[in-house]
């Protein structure tokens, strides 16, 4: 997939995909930690015949704008860099499709879209709604457990590690979840070779690093703060499809309950025997799903 340099108003310059016919409806594809645009080869290269398909790397990944502070990678910057990258494009209106942590940040978009109606739908693979995940990180015990690697991610002490090995050895050290057979070995090797950038590496853990998600130590009580109320968010209001892979290790299915009650045009589709990575470990589930969920909102 061939990309382009695309300079954002906040002065950002992402590397963004941008395929498809120049008239047909708009998608734009967030990827999450710790991948790129390659996320979505599969559905960028099924859908593009019919939609333009936008997949940028985002804020501090690959070759895209770099800046150095942890609060450079603020939700709120994150989020806004869609809405830039949108503008810069000549796109008004479009569906926000995320995974990880570019699924947290289609949520906000959604969130903030659905307001002025540039974002008419949007999709998010295994990324839970910020309201639900806090809750469960208070409360529920596999969610915290499977959640203590990004305390590691946030800690300065692992820094050293990471300018010696860059984002592979806190990967290893933190993680431990590789599944080499699950991805094709060119990609493989590509991701490998990008985890080897030590200002990319930096910047990807200020994501973790800026985020306002607390996470508890495994010790601290398993009940809600005093005093803790969930976030102040509207409800979604926009068709929104939910694929959610009911293997994986990092957020289990118990964040889905609850989210028919702050999504209001709910569509949930749950993919069995398949980790997190859904994009490309189950790449004809995710298609179908969205092809259906596309066809129907349209």
């Amino acid at each position: 997939m061939e990309q382009t340099r695309v300079t954002l108003a906040n002065g950002i310059e992402l590397d963004v995909v941008d395929e498809g016919p120049r008239d047909a409806p708009v998608l734009i594809f967030l990827h999450g930690f710790p991948e790129s645009h390659r996320t979505w080869r599969h559905q960028v290269a099924h859908f593009s015949k019919n939609f333009r398909c936008i997949a940028p790397d985002q804020r501090g990944y690959r070759g895209s704008s770099k800046p150095p502070a942890v609060e450079d990678y603020t939700p709120d910057k994150l989020v806004g860099d869609i809405f830039l990258l949108a503008d810069a494009l000549g796109v008004e209106r479009f569906t926000v499709i995320g995974h990880d942590w570019g699924g947290a940040i289609a949520w906000g978009v959604a969130l903030m879209g659905q307001m002025n109606s540039r974002v008419t739908r949007a999709v998010v693979a295994n990324a839970p709604h910020p309201a639900i995940f806090q809750r469960l990180l208070y409360t529920n015990r596999g969610q915290r457990e499977a959640s203590q690697y990004m305390r590691g991610f946030r800690d300065p002490a692992n820094d050293a590690l990471v300018r010696e090995h860059g984002l592979g050895g806190i990967l290893l050290q933190e993680i431990r979840w590789d599944a080499p057979d699950k991805m094709e070995p060119e990609e493989r090797a590509q991701l490998l070779e990008d985890w080897q950038d030590r200002d990319a590496a930096f910047a990807m853990l200020n994501w973790y690093r800026a985020s306002p998600i607390e996470i508890p130590s495994p010790d601290a009580p398993y009940e809600l703060p005093e005093g803790w109320t969930p976030p102040p968010l509207p409800p979604l209001t926009i068709p929104k499809l939910v694929i959610w892979a009911l293997d994986d290790l990092a957020l289990p299915p118990e964040n889905l309950e609850g989210l028919d009650e702050v999504v209001k045009d709910l569509t949930l589709v749950e993919v069995p025997d398949c980790g997190h990575f859904v994009p490309w470990e189950a790449p004809g589930a995710v298609n179908a799903a969205m092809a259906e969920f596309l066809e129907r909102t349209a």
